[in-house]
């Protein structure tokens, strides 16, 4: 396990900087510059690169696709969000048509934010391509053949030119895949939705997306902080506050960061990664959030330290 890219970050649908918003971070970093010189452009990279990415940069508006890279000559991924419509370009520019490729997907589940970058995934066009796409749903299949065609798609599910099979996986039981000890576990959500653990090279890498933690279960806590153990990194629905998924948005399937905190916590997990942002937050509400989980992981330490980050389109965390 050498490194996880995330491809699309966003929960519930796909979201779009506008150009007010590219406006008020030209506003605000001119601003942070004031009164400041620059004897060359080195020195503007410097200034540009301390600044937050809230200003500097965005956390993306992609729904989810996350890739894991494992160390062995075949692609393994989290869902098929929006986002994998660039990682799907980026693969093609990296070998071109004439050099196939396998792909191993791993669905959290079926829902639309989740499954609405395949048709545009380029790979799936291409023939000698292999992709295997892996999950818990009985629907699967069913859930991403039904998208293409009309009146949804112009391209019928059966145009696609790639090897593709599904993959049935059940919870409870390790599977051998791409050089690497997956399983996965059921999660709260509607519909239901999986978790899946990652291990290889003495690495381990938790997906948990879309699923509600009440902690008031103990049962339920503790066998989460089992599926969570001594992970190097969580990969964690933080949709919500705290606050929202005890009151307004109780029982709609998604978590916080504070709960993501304190499993991770009483887990022994070294890195947590909030993810799945909602949509109607902006950048600077994702880094004030960000900036609230590292205090209260601070705070309610007793401890190693956990480091606490916010998962962007294109962000790159080494393992």
């Amino acid at each position: 396990m050498k490194c996880v890219r995330f491809w699309g970050t966003r929960g519930s649908l796909p979201v779009a900087l506008t150009a007010a918003a590219v406006r008020s971070k030209v506003v605000a970093a001119l601003r942070g510059a004031a009164g400041r010189s620059f004897a060359s452009d080195a020195d503007l990279e410097r200034y540009v690169d301390d600044l937050d990415i809230a200003v500097s940069g965005t956390y993306g508006g992609h729904s989810p696709c996350v890739e894991i890279e494992t160390g062995c000559n075949e692609y393994v991924l989290c869902d098929l969000g929006s986002g994998v419509r660039p990682f799907g370009q980026k693969a093609m520019a990296r070998h071109g048509a004439a050099s196939p490729q396998t792909y191993h997907v791993f669905m959290s589940h079926v829902h639309w934010d989740h499954i609405m970058g395949f048709p545009l995934f380029t790979p799936a066009y291409i023939p000698g391509n292999r992709i295997r796409i892996y999950g818990g749903h009985a629907e699967l299949e069913e859930a991403l053949r039904r998208q293409h065609g009309p009146p949804s798609f112009p391209v019928e599910f059966s145009a696609l030119s790639a090897d593709i099979e599904f993959v049935h996986l059940d919870p409870g039981r390790v599977y051998d895949i791409a050089g690497t000890q997956v399983s996965l576990k059921l999660q709260r959500h509607s519909g239901d939705s999986y978790g899946y653990r990652f291990t290889s090279d003495g690495k381990t890498v938790i997906y948990s997306t879309d699923s509600e933690h009440q902690l008031a279960d103990l049962n339920e806590t503790e066998a989460f902080v089992d599926f969570f153990r001594d992970a190097d990194l969580v990969i964690f629905d933080a949709m919500y506050s705290l606050a929202d998924t005890i009151s307004i948005k109780a029982d709609w399937g998604h978590s916080s960061n504070i709960v993501g905190v304190e499993l991770c916590q009483m887990a022994g997990a070294r890195q947590l990664c909030l993810f799945h942002h909602e949509p109607i937050h902006g950048d600077e509400s994702i880094s004030r959030v960000l900036a609230e989980t590292r205090r209260y992981e601070e705070i309610s330490r007793t401890g190693k330290p956990l480091l606490v980050t916010a998962a962007y389109d294109g962000m790159e965390i080494r393992l």
